[in-house]
C-alpha cells in the first residue's frame, strides 16, 4: 500500500501518518527502488490502533508508551488515569453549567444581569441587597461606589472556590451590609463624601473624618490586604484610580485597620 491507501484504510490523513513518522510513533518503511514507500497490513493495524487510542483521549506520548515493547506502564493503567482525568473534567463542566443556570435564572428574574456580572452568588447577593436598600436613597449612585464594586468583583474573582473573597473580605462585609439596613444609608453617604473629595487636596481635614467614618462602618476583625501599602503593587494601582484626597482616605483606612487589628 502507498501512504494514501494506508491513511484511507485507517481513517486518518496522510499528514497525520507523516507526523507519526517524524515523532517516531509509527515505523517508517524504507523507500522502494521506485522511490515510494510500501506499507503492509501490520502498518495498517498499528495505525488503526493509534487512531483508536487517540480517540479515547490519550496523548501521543501515552500512545507511544502503550505501543512500546518495554513500556513501564500497561494500557490498563493509562486508561485508568485517563478515566480519572475525564471524571475531573466532567465534574468541572457540571459545576460550570450549574453556575450558568443560576446566572440565566437571575437574568430571567431581574430582566437582565448587572454590569458587574458574573460574580460569585455571595457577592451577587450582596450587590442585590445593597441595591434594594439604596433604591429609595436620594441622588445617583456615587462614582466611588461604582469603583468599589469593581474592586470587590476583582477580589471575588481571585478568591478560593468556596466563595469567600480574597483574604476573607467578602463574608464579614456581606454580614455587615445585610444584617443592618442602616449600614446601607451610612455607606451611601460615605461614598458621597468620597466623591466630594475628588478635587480636594490630600491634607484636607475631611480626609481624616471620612477615613474614620469608613473604619467605623467596617466590621471588626476585617482581614487586611497583604503587603506594605507603601510598596504593594496592587495597592499602588488601586490608589492610582482615585483622586489624591480619595487615595489618602484609603491609605488612612488601611492604617487605622492595622491599628485596631490585634
Amino acid at each position: 500500500m502507498r501512504i494514501g491507501e494506508l491513511a484511507a484504510v485507517a481513517g486518518v490523513s496522510t499528514r497525520a501518518v507523516r507526523h507519526y513518522h517524524r515523532i517516531g510513533l509509527l515505523p517508517e518503511p524504507a523507500r522502494q527502488p521506485n522511490g515510494y514507500r510500501e506499507y503492509g497490513l501490520r502498518d495498517a493495524v498499528e495505525l488503526a490502533r493509534v487512531r483508536r487510542l487517540t480517540e479515547l483521549g490519550l496523548s501521543l506520548d501515552e500512545v507511544r508508551d502503550v505501543l512500546a515493547d518495554d513500556a513501564g506502564r500497561d494500557l490498563a493503567e493509562i486508561l485508568a488515569e485517563l478515566d480519572a482525568d475525564l471524571a475531573r473534567q466532567e465534574e468541572t463542566i457540571r459545576r460550570r453549567r450549574a453556575r450558568l443556570r443560576e446566572l440565566l435564572a437571575q437574568a430571567d428574574a431581574d430582566g437582565g444581569l448587572p454590569p458587574d456580572a458574573p460574580v460569585s452568588p455571595a457577592l451577587a447577593a450582596l450587590f442585590a441587597d445593597f441595591d434594594r436598600a439604596a433604591a429609595h436613597l436620594p441622588g445617583p449612585e456615587p462614582a466611588s461606589l461604582a469603583l468599589d464594586r469593581r474592586l470587590l468583583a476583582l477580589l471575588d474573582t481571585s478568591a478560593p472556590a468556596d466563595g469567600a473573597a480574597a483574604g476573607g473580605w467578602l463574608g464579614p462585609l456581606a454580614r455587615a451590609f445585610t444584617s443592618d439596613p442602616g449600614t446601607t444609608r451610612r455607606a451611601w453617604a460615605l461614598y458621597g463624601r468620597l466623591d466630594e473629595l475628588a478635587d480636594a487636596a490630600p491634607d484636607d481635614p475631611r480626609v481624616e473624618e471620612t477615613a474614620r467614618a469608613l473604619v467605623a462602618l467596617l466590621p471588626p476583625g476585617l482581614p487586611l490586604a497583604p503587603g506594605d501599602p507603601a510598596g504593594d503593587g496592587f495597592l499602588d494601582a488601586l490608589y492610582a484610580d482615585f483622586a489624591p484626597a480619595q487615595a489618602a482616605v484609603l491609605r488612612r483606612v488601611i492604617t487605622l485597620l492595622k491599628e485596631r487589628t490585634p
